[in-house]
């Protein structure tokens, strides 16, 4: 029997949702091995009690996996589990990850975002002219050097983001906030249609279902998790942008935000997540340079191999003192160039976001490594 059953029969049992289905997942390696698991085995992993434990067991008596998933197909035909090869790695770290995606369009762009790293734009649907010159200008430049630009498909900033995606020939993702069937708002539906066909459309609602101001902030977290780093290019203090923004610096990704006029009523968000430590959106040709995109002709391939061997003889002088987690947390440092960002850590090391994120600090705080802007790690 097909896991992606399992995954759609879990969703059946009362109480499970994304994160403990995760736990699941990790704890039994597989979610037809969960679903399959005793009510002592299921009290192992965390959030699940002994009262729970036997509900779930008895609830499951009822659920018939293939059935479930013959019966979902018939209106769902196309959709992807975390226990497929085409569900994106970089949206396994984030503990609240959809369990079922489901799409339009091309859907090999995820397994893409491997190489070709995703970079949200996103803002408010009552874009100004300053915000709207900036977001068709990151996306269009950030496309023409290889960036997948993922958005939500809204007015405003989102849609100007998709377009200048599209006209500079590149790839671009739009998470919806309902079914993919869905066209939202309707005056969107040319924009819909071409991302339909050279892009990809993505949502974790099944088909029909229709538009709910509910599912906006639970689409954000999927914009957010997709994406090595989030541009918020206008935003009121309202905005869902600020969601996506503050979920994405959760997540340990890049967050930037445009500064812009202090009296108008749009860049309100913006300003605000500076003052939280958002990172300022410079000129695209210095963001760049700040995502290592252009070549630094200023430093030789012989200075670059004398650089990594004097970073060898330090990280190998207080390696031994440190617990293994430590440990792996420099290596993948060094092993990402000395410039990683926390996601690719996450994914090298295998630990969770919160173990990462700890042991991160620890090390800087023992004067091991810094921070570089766009939140990168290096060697000291």
């Amino acid at each position: 029997m097909e896991e992606r059953s399992y995954w759609l029969a879990w969703r059946e049992i009362n109480g499970i949702g994304a994160v403990l289905l995760h736990r699941l997942w990790q704890q039994f390696g597989s979610v037809e091995t969960a679903w399959n698991a005793t009510s002592l085995e299921l009290q192992q992993v965390e959030g699940i009690g002994a009262g729970r434990a036997e509900k779930i067991v008895a609830d499951r008596q009822q659920i018939n996996p293939e059935k479930i998933l013959a019966n979902y197909q018939q209106y769902n035909p196309r959709f992807i589990t975390p226990s497929d090869r085409s569900y994106p790695k970089i949206l396994k770290t984030i503990p609240d990850a959809p369990t079922i995606l489901h799409y339009r369009g091309d859907i090999t762009i995820l397994e893409q975002l491997e190489t070709c790293r995703g970079m949200a734009i996103v803002g408010t649907r009552k874009a100004g002219k300053y915000g709207s010159i900036w977001a068709e200008r990151y996306g269009q430049v950030l496309t023409e050097q290889g960036f997948i630009i993922i958005s939500g498909l809204a007015e405003g900033i989102d849609r100007i983001a998709h377009e200048a995606c599209l006209d500079a020939g590149g790839q671009t993702i739009a998470v919806l906030g309902n079914g993919v069937d869905q066209v939202y708002p309707p005056s969107n539906r040319q924009l819909y249609d071409r991302i339909e066909q050279s892009g990809l459309i993505l949502s974790e609602y099944p088909s029909g279902t229709k538009p709910d101001r509910k599912h906006f902030p639970a689409r954000n977290r999927i914009v957010a998790g997709l994406s090595q780093a989030t541009l918020v290019m206008e935003a009121g203090m309202a905005s869902g942008a600020l969601i996506t923004a503050n979920l994405a610096n959760d997540y340990g990704r890049d967050v930037y935000a445009l500064a812009g006029n202090l009296d108008s009523p749009q860049s309100e968000g913006c300003i605000h997540l500076i003052s939280q430590g958002a990172q300022i959106l410079p000129k695209p040709e210095r963001f760049l340079e700040l995502l290592d995109v252009m070549p630094r002709t200023h430093i030789t391939e012989p200075e670059i191999q004398d650089l990594v061997q004097s970073l060898d003889v330090k990280v190998a002088q207080f390696l031994p003192t440190l617990d293994e987690p430590l440990q792996a947390l420099l290596r993948s440092i060094l092993a990402l160039q000395n410039n990683a960002p926390m996601d690719l850590i996450i994914e090298q090391t295998k630990l969770s976001t919160s173990e990462v994120s700890s042991g991160l600090l620890q090390l800087e705080l023992m004067g091991h490594i810094v921070q570089n802007p766009g939140m990168r790690y290096a060697i000291a």
